[in-house]
């Protein structure tokens, strides 16, 4: 979540990376500045207040005149009533505030380009080159299914939609692909984790899957969630800790299954093992210091 702050110092760089990634209908940064407005003048009007009461009551202490006395007390009454409307006032205009900072997107980094959808992308690099056959080949469920290593029937008659199973030689290879990623983060100094697959909401809005993509997945009757990755619980392992500078970087590699709804992905990919609902995947997290360049450098490596 953004720094208020930086919001206020930086009204025009947040309004256009919300036009950027194209969340117009989700945030309007002119009405937060102005729930910021209302919180802060209502905040000074609170601490104005609380001084005012800590003043009378300090008067009523050292005056011995009975109807002096008694007007300061109802002085005091009276003050008590409106700070504790105030109070009450501020505590929804900040829920308020909170609530709107949540959709807040971070800006994106200056050299990122601007597109409007997936086909504007760059490429950045390729690694490889493509093969060139003398035949259409098949796709991948095609082959899967010919030569049995994968049965999207049954999954789906167990699972529904996007269901499947992974089977004889594709299940092995799925497990070595696993094990291959964490030997790879292994010998770079991570530190292995499996992780908690159900995570209570705040773990999910303190990583910023949630508000976000909270709909986007699945929820148990006892209130928490599942992860569609490792990284929600890797990211909160530190959470409410302070860590030492000296300590970091904390490199973590976790493997877990993955669930997501694919909420909005109807009628894309139906073919085949895409946007699946369950999968396994090996997530690393690093934290660093708060420092661009460190982490442009960590990104690339």
């Amino acid at each position: 979540m953004l720094d208020i702050k930086f919001i206020r110092e930086n009204p025009d760089i947040v309004r256009k990376a919300v036009t950027d990634k194209q969340l117009t209908d989700t945030i309007d940064i002119d009405k937060l500045l102005e729930v910021d407005e209302r919180y802060l003048n209502l905040l000074r009007k609170v601490e104005t207040h609380r001084s005012l009461r800590n003043q009378l009551s300090e008067d009523i202490s050292k005056v011995k005149d009975d109807d002096a006395r008694k007007k300061l007390i109802e002085e005091a009454t009276a003050l008590k009533n409106e700070l504790s409307e105030m109070e009450d006032e501020l505590k929804v205009i900040k829920s308020e505030l909170d609530s709107m900072l949540l959709w807040v997107p971070n800006p994106p980094a200056v050299d990122v380009p601007y597109g409007e959808g997936e086909e504007e992308n760059e490429v950045v690099r390729t690694v490889g080159d493509l093969p060139h056959f003398d035949f259409k080949p098949k796709d991948h469920l095609e082959l899967g299914q010919a030569l049995d290593l994968i049965d999207t029937e049954r999954g789906a008659k167990l699972a529904g939609f996007r269901g499947f199973f992974l089977k004889n030689e594709a299940a092995l290879m799925e497990q070595a692909v696993l094990r291959y990623a964490v030997d790879f983060m292994l010998e770079r100094g991570f530190t292995l984790m499996t992780v908690p697959w159900m995570v209570k909401p705040e773990y999910f809005t303190g990583t910023a899957y949630f508000p976000w993509g909270e709909e986007d997945h699945y929820k148990t009757q006892d209130g928490l969630a599942l992860i569609g990755t490792a990284e929600v619980s890797l990211t909160a392992y530190y959470a409410d800790e302070i860590l030492e500078e000296k300590d970091l970087p904390a490199k973590m590699v976790g493997i877990s299954p993955c669930f997501r709804r694919e909420v909005g992905s109807h009628g894309k990919d139906t073919k085949g093992i895409f946007r699946i609902h369950q999968f396994s995947k090996v997530e690393q997290v690093v934290l660093l210091p708060a420092d661009e360049e460190l982490s442009r450098e960590w990104h690339d490596r």
